[in-house]
């Protein structure tokens, strides 16, 4: 996995969320969804058919949208990071189609 690029930047979304000054419900969200970015693409890396990798990576994109937005309602540090996460998915998911 060290060479999936996609995965170290969610690695590294999930760790920056975790530290992000957000309290009770948001906070749960942030860390959850980035969680979920990041359990997504490697679930779907792991699937057959590029139909179904394709599925995870956007599901990982839809929870990757909702860190973009609580980190714009909560201006928080980590929006350009998961700016450059979003176009690397966006282009994972590209190359499959």
């Amino acid at each position: 996995m060290k060479n999936f690029r996609c995965y170290q930047l969610a690695k590294e979304l999930y760790k920056a969320a975790q530290g992000q000054p957000v309290k009770g419900a948001a906070k749960d969200q942030l860390v959850r969804a980035s969680l979920s970015v990041y359990l997504n693409l490697i679930e779907g890396t792991a699937k057959q058919s590029p139909r179904e990798r394709r599925r995870f990576f956007y599901i990982s994109l839809g929870s990757l949208r909702e860190v973009q937005a609580l980190s714009d309602l909560h201006d928080l540090k980590i929006a350009k990071q998961a700016d450059v996460l979003g176009a690397h998915i966006y282009k994972l998911i590209q190359a499959l189609e």
